[in-house]
């Protein structure tokens, strides 16, 4: 329980100290554009595959229960509302936490081993500044960027099952689709990805520092990142979901 304790206190410190930091110069920018590079086009096929997929299942999965209560025609209405403000944002954060995090632990764990960081302190750079802020500012940007994409394609995934499944015409579909969308579903689904970028950069790159006992280290280190960001993942989802049920509706 102390270790964990102290685990989550200083997570929570690095957390607060890259917040504090990010407004301060020096900024980087060429590492900030590095990272968003690495982040965002490297996830663009897996964020599409995703929602692709997902979107091709979960209407197939619609149709059939609705289809017991002979409503087919709100599969546009139902999907539109499960994938952009909970599947969307959710999954598509787990599946690109499981590409980015695992790069970023593996990344800043090689430089711990390798004695870079402590190359770093000794020239007197701030690590928060030079590691950290870079990883936690390109998560927080380009994860609503992929997500918009996974919600896109897994809405034109039930565009599939809907036009050449349930024999819907596809305008029909669009059209219901807009129809049911509001601002509340937009801000709900577009906020999400910010909170999770942070959590997925911050805490990988943390995950990274913490690294120790060399290569085997940095395998831990890894695995921790992908694990701890996805249940981080899905217990702040929880919890910005009731506080936007509170607060919009």
């Amino acid at each position: 329980m102390y270790r964990f304790f102290l685990l989550v206190s200083d997570y929570i410190r690095l957390a607060a100290l890259s917040f504090r930091y990010a407004f301060r110069r020096p900024w980087y920018g060429s590492e900030i554009i590095k990272e968003m590079d690495k982040m965002g086009t490297y996830s663009l096929p897996i964020a599409a595959i995703t929602g692709f997929f997902t979107g091709l299942v979960l209407a197939l999965q619609t149709a059939r229960s609705l289809e017991a209560f002979g409503i087919k025609t709100y599969i546009g209405q139902v999907l539109a509302i499960t994938v952009v403000r909970e599947l969307g944002p959710v999954i598509g954060s787990l599946m690109i936490a499981g590409r980015v995090a695992s790069g970023i632990a593996a990344e800043v764990g090689a430089m711990v081993v390798g004695e870079q960081i402590d190359a770093l302190r000794v020239m007197g750079v701030n690590i928060i500044k030079r590691v950290v802020i870079p990883r936690v500012v390109a998560g927080v940007v380009m994860l609503p960027v992929l997500i918009v994409l996974v919600d896109v394609t897994a809405l034109m995934g039930g565009a599939v099952v809907s036009t050449f499944v349930l024999r819907f015409p596809s305008s029909f579909y669009w059209s219901s689709v807009l129809q049911i969308l509001t601002y509340h579903d937009l801000i709900m689904g577009f906020t999400k990805p910010v909170v999770f970028g942070y959590i997925i950069a911050s805490y990988s790159t943390f995950a990274g520092l913490r690294s120790s006992g060399g290569t085997e280290g940095v395998g831990r280190a890894t695995t921790s990142a992908v694990v701890t960001s996805s249940i981080l993942i899905i217990l702040a989802d929880f919890i910005l979901t009731k506080i936007y049920f509170l607060v919009l509706w």
